[in-house]
Order: C-alpha cells, then sequence, then structure tokens
C-alpha cells in the first residue's frame, strides 16, 4: 500500500494557461521589449507556462541583464484573484494516504497560488524550491520527505506534468512516477504510468473509493 503522493503544482493541480496571460504579462512585455529573443516569443511564452524561468532563460540564452531585471520583477510577482483546480483534482482528496506538494518557482508567487487556490489544508507539507535562494532540488525534497517519515521508496508515488523535472527525480529514486499528460505533450515519457484524470490513480494503485 502506498503511504506518500507528492504532488507538483503548475499544470497538475491545476492548468498555468487560465492565469498566464494576466499574471505574466509584465514579464511577457519585458522578454518582448528586450527583442533579443523575438524570433522565439510564443515558443518562449508557451514554455514559461511548463517550465521553471531559470530553465526557460537558459534554453532561449537571455540576456543577463534580462535575467536581472525579469528576476527582479518576478520575485515579488503575485495572483490575487480566485484560481481553480482541474476538475478532477477534487477525488485526490479521497486518497487515504499523506499527501505532499513540492514545486519550484518563485516562492511569493507560488505561495499566491496555493492561496488562491484553497488547497493548503490537502497537504501534509508544502515545499516551495525557488532557485534564487537554495540550491535544493526537487529531488532533494523527496528523498528528504522519505528520509523524515521513514517511508521506503516503493511507498511514494510522485506526480506531475514534467518529464524532465519530477518525472526524472522519482524515476532515479525508484520511486513510483505518474505523469500528468492533460493534453497529451509527452507520448513517450519515462513515467511509470501516464494518465490523464486523477481519478485513475484509484485503480493503478487499488484504491478503495
Amino acid at each position: 500500500m502506498k503511504k506518500a503522493y507528492i504532488f507538483d503544482l503548475d499544470n497538475t493541480i491545476y492548468p498555468v494557461a487560465s492565469i498566464a496571460d494576466e499574471l505574466f504579462a509584465p514579464l511577457f512585455q519585458l522578454i518582448k521589449n528586450s527583442g533579443s529573443s523575438e524570433k522565439y516569443f510564443e515558443a518562449i511564452k508557451f514554455n514559461i507556462m511548463r517550465k521553471p524561468f531559470q530553465v526557460v532563460a537558459t534554453q532561449y540564452n537571455f540576456s543577463q541583464a534580462l535575467i536581472k531585471q525579469a528576476t527582479e520583477l518576478l520575485t515579488k510577482l503575485t495572483y490575487a484573484k480566485k484560481m481553480f483546480p482541474y476538475d478532477d483534482y477534487a477525488c485526490v482528496k479521497e486518497i487515504p494516504a499523506d499527501h505532499f506538494l513540492v514545486t519550484t518557482g518563485f516562492i511569493n508567487m507560488q505561495q499566491s497560488k496555493v492561496r488562491q487556490l484553497g488547497i493548503e489544508s490537502d497537504f501534509k507539507e508544502i515545499h516551495i524550491i525557488d532557485p534564487t535562494i537554495t540550491q535544493q532540488t526537487k529531488k532533494d525534497a523527496f528523498a528528504g520527505i522519505r528520509d523524515k517519515y521513514n517511508y521506503s521508496a516503493q511507498q511514494m508515488v510522485i506526480i506531475g506534468d514534467d518529464p524532465d523535472s519530477e518525472i526524472k527525480a522519482g524515476n532515479e529514486l525508484k520511486m513510483d512516477t505518474v505523469l500528468y499528460d492533460k493534453n497529451n505533450l509527452h507520448p513517450h515519457s519515462k513515467a511509470t504510468y501516464t494518465i490523464t484524470d486523477f481519478n485513475k490513480l484509484f485503480s493503478l494503485f487499488d484504491i478503495i473509493k
């Protein structure tokens, strides 16, 4: 029986696209005004909705000046309007195990998302990994949770949308990984399982509703 389910936040519990145009408007404008990435602007916007800013900045060779300006902006950015999880997220609360949230991003921004989603009480612990203030990775966070609560790797499930982040980390730690691929973006993922609906977790892990 699984004892711990660790969830990602962005594009796992809610769709980033539902708030991105408003939340990231000043960032998108800053990048556009820089002119250095005009050719790839739409691709950059898409990736910012799916990857940590630092990863996107490296991928598209942002200048140090742009990275500095964007980081200063993102450090202060928050979202103040009501947010809504995916409809199927509601069933997750019925899973009889410890639930954890592990997300990478700017701490003020990620905290505001959790607050506006109203999901803080759904989790035993919430870990926000802010690359501007820590060298910790999701893999470190997963291992720390395992060790703190004396779980075995076989008792843990990692759930998220990014094959190169939480799925890769969970695989390296020999934990079961579930790619939540709502839009079928990763047909060749190396996750243990791939789902498009959280209800599928019940049959995958023999959970009785």
